[in-house]
């Protein structure tokens, strides 16, 4: 199961922060979870307080 950030992001980084992986990073006005990175862990989508982390 991959993870994508939508457009309910607002920018707060938490889940940047979170991930144990590194696969996200802050693009040019929101966050990307780089899908060769990320394992899936979910803890992105727990932590977000937008609940704009979601699985595709």
């Amino acid at each position: 199961m991959a993870y994508k950030i939508t457009t309910d992001c607002t920018g707060c980084g938490i889940c940047e922060e979170q991930c144990p992986h590194g696969a996200i990073s802050e693009s040019s006005e929101l966050f990307d979870i780089d899908s060769e990175i990320c394992n899936n862990c979910g803890d992105c989508q727990e932590i977000c307080p937008q609940e704009a982390i979601v699985s595709r």
